[in-house]
């Protein structure tokens, strides 16, 4: 029998590239409005709806990253609160919870960030997806995700040339998710690709893409070298 698996934010890309390339697990991915991370009843309703083996979340608030200086209710209501109460939630059952986070946890000025490495988010936006992270670190049938990841085909206009980092398309990282059995994996693992900027990553496929340096950026701070290490992520695979 296969193993059940229920996502929030079901519409979002990362949850679509996952059913699309599934052929493992049964997938239950509502919509908010019938499963709302930010209310316990409706997430406790789901589960018992579901009965899932596994809950892989997502679902956060994003980009604009100024929307997490604008409106920080938001943010902490969604990325904290919300992904709190998924972790209760699965607490309560015992079912395997899955955190996609980020890489902008870390630093973002040496680079070459392991899992073990001190963290300092380096915007508003990384500090929420932190928040939710503390309350996943104390459910130990958990796994986080730091993932760098970006859509196939890039949607915006413009793309960093001085800041470097361990980019992957969502589509990779999604392959990369099922190859690596996150069913029988705890702990925090990285999730990227080889280290480059995001002009260069992106430009073979939009060669129209314009470049943009950090300073042009006055709303949000950047990273610098937010590139992860992969050791643990390639040895776990060579493992599978």
């Amino acid at each position: 029998m296969r193993k059940k698996l229920l996502i929030s934010g079901g519409s979002g890309r990362f949850a679509s590239e996952i059913i699309k390339q599934n052929t493992e697990f049964e997938i239950y991915a509502p919509n908010k409005k019938d499963m709302d991370i930010t209310s316990l009843d409706s997430l406790n309703r789901a589960i018992d709806r579901f009965s899932p083996d596994m809950f892989l979340h997502p679902a956060a608030l994003t980009r604009p990253m100024i929307k997490h200086v604008q409106n920080p209710e938001i943010s902490i209501r969604t990325n904290i609160i919300g992904t709190s109460n998924v972790c209760l939630t699965c607490m309560s059952k015992n079912i395997k919870l899955i955190y996609i986070s980020t890489d902008y946890v870390y630093p973002g000025v040496s680079g070459n960030y392991k899992e073990t490495d001190a963290l300092l988010p380096i915007n508003l936006y990384a500090w929420s997806k932190l928040g939710g992270e503390c309350a996943i670190r104390l459910y130990p049938n958990s796994l986080i995700l730091r993932t760098c990841m970006t859509e196939r085909p890039f949607v915006h206009p413009k793309a960093l040339i001085d800041s470097q980092k361990s980019l992957m398309y969502i589509d990779e990282a999604v392959s990369t998710c099922f190859k690596l059995k996150l069913f029988d994996k705890h702990g925090i693992i990285n999730l990227g690709g080889p280290p480059t900027n995001p002009y260069e990553f992106i430009k073979d496929e939009r060669p129209n893409v314009e470049k943009i340096y950090r300073k042009d950026i006055l709303d949000v701070r950047m990273p610098e070298d937010s590139t992860m290490n992969l050791t643990k992520l390639g040895e776990i695979l060579d493992e599978d």
